[in-house]
This record gives C-alpha cells, structure tokens and sequence, in this order.
C-alpha cells in the first residue's frame, strides 16, 4: 500500500514537471543558432535555470537559394533529432506542438510568409536577425503583431556583447558617442547590412539609443562607414569589415572616458533573454529601436547610391511605411 501511494507521488509529480513545461518550437534548420539552442535546452547538461523549457519540434526549412544555408539542413536535421526534437513537415503541424516560436529561418526573405502563420495561431515569437529582409517587411511584420496583439521580439546576439549592456545603463556616464565595428559579408539577395553588418549596427543602437536623424556613408573595397547623427547632436559610426579577421566591438565614449564593449559572448546571453519574454511576454527591445536600426541601414544603402550624400532618417522611414501599407493589404 506504502509502495502504491508513493508510486503515486512521483507519478503526479512528473506529470506535474511535464504540464509546466514550456514548449518551443523552431522554425529553420538552416542556421548555427538553432542547434545551439537546442544544445543549451535539451542537451544532458541542461542548466538548472533552463529546466521548464523544451524544444519539442522544428520545421527544418530554411533558405531555399542561399546555398550555405540551405547545405547545412540535412546535418541539422539529425543533429536536433538526437536531442529529441520531432521534425514536422509544417509550421502549421509546428504550431499544434508548441507554446512558443524560435523563427530562425536564416532568410529574412522568408521572416513575414512564415511570421504571418504563427502570428494567427497565437503564438509569442522570437525573430532571429534580421527581423526581416528590408525596412518594409520589418514594419509590416510590427503591424501584424499589434494586429493580432501578439508579442514578437527580435535581436542579434551581438547586442549582448560583454560590456554593451552595462554602457547602456550609464554604468559609466551619459554616452557621448560611440564608434562600432564587425564583419559586413554581402548576401544579394538582402539589402547590403542587412544580412551581416546588423550586427554592428546592433551594437550601436545598444549604447548609443534610438533618436538617429540622419546617416551618411562612406564606401571603399575594404571598409564601409556610416556616420549616424542623434537629434541630440551625438555622433555614432559603424565601421563594415569586408576584409581581414572578422571580428566584432566598440568604443563608446562616455563621461568618465572611453569603455571598450568588450568579447563577445556566444549566444547564451541572448537565449537567457528570449526565454524571459516567453515567460514574461515584454520584448527587451522597443519596436521603435528595432526599426530606427533598419531605418539608419535602408539610409545608408541610400546614401552609398548617391555617392555619401547625407539622407534623412524620416525621409527613409516615410518611403518604406508607403511600401509596407501595400505588403499589409496584399495579405488581407
């Protein structure tokens, strides 16, 4: 009888353990992100901090003409299925699975066809860089969330760069300005930065803030750079690495003097911060941050095709929301 009833503690307990259990599911198997994260979640030596969350399935795909993206599926495939992830052959059958979606996806191409699915079934997102292909689809994918008032967050792992946050927060003073750097490799069928360079761009949004008003570009074979001014007189740059070791960081200058950003951290900075918005629902990052980002990269598209010519931000805002009104009603 004791054996019974104890028996049947640990029953209920587990079944318990398994009701509380946030499930996720993972759309694109065609990045490096999504196995890491599957490895921090469902890996044998999952973290304590970890231990209500599960990624449960994935809907492998994922570029269809990238093909460094699309190669690495296959090898993805059987990677997750080893760490229990169910592959299905749809976000539709995804969405049956799960509470909560990782768009991983490393096509931005692709972020608001398949967005647009798990924003109607209800399920809080997060959205791998870059939110989307261009400065429209990201506005778009925004609407879409206050439409079916439904969480999204998006962010490249480089705004959790070892010192970022903590310039931020004014740990060291008002941030006067500040000069980032990393790799810029081009991918045609994104606009410029947008594939690779947003992580840089990332970076200087993170300590410097939103209010950017205006960008101007400079472009050589090696390096580009772009000089953005905040409506408050600041200055920031981003410098694009074409050549030479890739590598990723900063300076920002505050009032107690210059802070370097500091190493990059790997991708569990930002995994701690996607799994606080399941479970909190708030994004850490503002809509308006995350669009002033693709504003100031669509402007410096802008001004590398005028020759360095000084675009305003505005401007560059106003011609993408025409667009994104348009991409809105073509889904109705």
């Amino acid at each position: 009888m004791k054996l019974k009833i104890f028996c049947s503690i640990i029953l209920a307990s587990c079944l318990s353990m398994l009701q509380a259990q946030i499930k996720i599911g993972i759309i694109g198997l065609d990045t490096s992100h999504s196995i890491a994260f599957t490895k921090f979640l469902n890996g044998t030596d999952q973290k304590e901090e970890y231990k209500d969350f599960k990624i449960v399935a994935a809907y492998p795909y994922g570029s269809k003409t990238i093909k460094s993206s699309y190669e690495r599926i296959p090898g993805y495939i059987e990677q997750v299925k080893e760490l229990g992830v169910d592959i299905v052959p749809s976000i539709a059958e995804l969405l049956k699975e799960v509470d909560y979606v990782m768009l991983e996806t490393n096509d931005g191409n692709l972020h608001l066809e398949q967005a647009y699915e798990v924003f109607k079934a209800g399920k809080p997102m997060f959205i791998d860089k870059p939110l989307a292909a261009t400065l429209a689809q990201s506005i778009t994918l925004f609407e879409l969330s206050k439409k079916f008032n439904v969480p999204v967050f998006s962010s490249s792992s480089l705004r959790y760069i070892e010192h970022a946050q903590e310039i931020r927060e004014r740990k060291y003073g008002n941030v006067l300005g500040a000069d980032c750097y990393s790799p810029h490799h081009q991918e045609p069928s994104h606009p410029d930065f947008g594939w690779y360079g947003i992580h840089g761009v990332e970076m200087l949004f993170t300590v410097m803030g939103t209010g950017c008003v205006s960008v101007n570009r400079m472009s050589a074979d090696s390096t580009d750079v772009v000089v953005g001014k905040w409506n408050d007189g600041r200055i920031g740059t981003f410098r694009a690495l074409q050549q030479g070791k890739s590598i990723y960081g900063g300076t920002a200058f505050t009032k107690s003097g210059a802070v370097g950003m500091g190493k990059y951290l790997g991708y569990e900075p930002l995994l701690k911060e996607i799994l606080h918005f399941f479970k909190t629902g708030v994004s850490p990052v503002s809509e308006k941050e995350t669009l002033e980002i693709f504003t100031f990269m669509e402007a410096s598209n802008e001004s590398k095709r005028r020759g360095g010519k000084i675009i305003l931000m505005e401007d560059t805002y106003r011609k993408a929301l025409l667009e994104a009104r348009k991409l809105l009603a073509d889904l109705k």
